[in-house]
């Protein structure tokens, strides 16, 4: 079902995820990972009125993971997968409520849900609109902003990060748009250095 006014429907649902997208730099993150989506739902199939709330609530899981502990859950240098499964499950459930207080159509709010609780561990898509959400996700760590971010909370070299994300673009990307604005990212940061 298409909405008669989806971006009235999106907004809605970011601003009942923002109080839970205030660690990590998730709010950010999220705003940044939901253009990507959008350019990527231009060129990729996929559906918006899954993608859109799927990227805007993927990570509100991680309110309900101590700030101390998130640190090892994610990124480069992550330990434990568990802690950043619990954000996944967390956030699932999070999204389900307020999809379901917004009276979300219950048919999309189940696949918004299946592609929340692994959208980080697992490997392979469910359908297009997950992969779309997964590369979109990825992007981010392209970006100018987590450019700004990244390097120094992993406390790494910017130039050996941006390598090692390179590194990544074939194993971690779904679609071919994916991996094509991940190559043109990191060109423009490479640049900026």
């Amino acid at each position: 079902m298409k909405f008669l006014n989806p971006q009235t429907r999106f907004q809605e649902i970011r601003e009942m995820a923002e109080s839970f997208l205030d660690t990590r730099n998730n709010l950010i993150h999220m705003e940044v990972s939901s253009a990507f989506a959008l350019r990527l739902l231009n060129s990729e199939p996929g559906d918006e009125t899954v993608v859109m709330p799927a990227i805007i609530l993927h990570d509100v899981g991680w309110k309900m993971v101590p700030e101390e502990l998130q640190i090892q859950a994610f990124g480069p240098k992550a330990k434990d997968m568990e802690t950043n499964r619990i954000h996944e499950v967390e956030g699932a459930r999070i999204a389900r409520e307020i999809l379901e207080k917004l009276e979300y159509e219950a048919s999309l709010v189940d696949e918004i849900v299946e592609i929340i609780l692994g959208h980080d561990s697992r490997r392979n898509p469910l359908s297009f609109n997950d992969a779309i959400v997964k590369d979109a996700d990825k992007l981010w760590r392209f970006s100018k902003e987590a450019f700004k971010i990244d390097p120094e909370r992993f406390g790494i070299d910017p130039l050996a990060h941006m390598h090692w994300l390179g590194q990544q673009i074939d194993g971690w990307f779904v679609t071919e748009t994916g991996r094509k604005v991940a190559r043109e990212e990191q060109r423009l940061r490479v640049v900026s250095l």
